[in-house]
């Protein structure tokens, strides 16, 4: 478990000095994650951060066990009135080692991904550690679409890292970097070029 949240810890690290760095400004530009801007992701980050195993069924009971609802209201609580404000509580959750009631690699996912959510429309890449990639696309894989997995993604097609030892999956074989690997799973664009084999995942949806 220590492994994982160092993981975790590091990542929040490098997403808040990125963050540090960026143009306030563009934090209302939309992000890959349907519905958000960059600064309702970063909210959503620190409402994650913050989140117990208790907290979350009490939140979900709230809401009408409607999980969308939830998220949003969470996004609402947290975001704050300027960026700097938001920043300052992502800032102040990111040592934090609380969790929702899902496997721990969740968390990885949850950073990685929602990190690519902020970076990408900001223009801020990242060289992530491949095997922490890896081990958040393995959870993917064995998630069911129904909890936000990919499970159903790799029964169809096979998605074979370049850069990771990382192959899942039956089916034609979609190829490319673990992190493009891990945004498909996870329902998000990614730019032209980044993985071969696209056409496996238009034509067995």
């Amino acid at each position: 478990m220590d492994d994982v949240w160092s993981l975790v810890h590091a990542e929040r690290a490098a997403l808040i000095d990125d963050l540090e760095r960026s143009d306030h400004r563009r934090w209302d530009e939309p992000s890959p994650c349907p519905g958000w801007t960059v600064h309702d992701v970063v909210a959503h980050l620190v409402d994650t951060a913050r989140t117990t195993r208790v907290g979350f069924v009490v939140g979900l009971a709230r809401a009408g066990f409607d999980f969308d609802r939830q998220n949003a209201r969470g996004v609402a609580r947290e975001r704050g009135v300027t960026p700097a404000v938001t920043l300052e509580r992502l800032r102040a959750a990111a040592p934090r080692r609380t969790t929702p009631p899902a496997p721990l690699d969740s968390r990885l996912v949850e950073e990685i991904v929602h990190g690519e959510d902020v970076r990408r429309p900001l223009g801020l890449p990242r060289a992530y550690p491949p095997d922490a990639v890896a081990r958040a696309v393995r959870l993917q894989a064995r998630t069911p679409a129904s909890f936000g997995g990919a499970k159903e993604l790799v029964a169809r097609v096979r998605l074979v890292a370049s850069d990771a030892d990382l192959a899942l999956g039956e089916g034609p074989e979609v190829r490319g970097p673990a992190l493009a690997l891990l945004l498909t799973a996870c329902g998000r664009p990614t730019a032209p070029g980044e993985l071969a084999g696209v056409e496996a995942l238009r034509d067995r949806a």
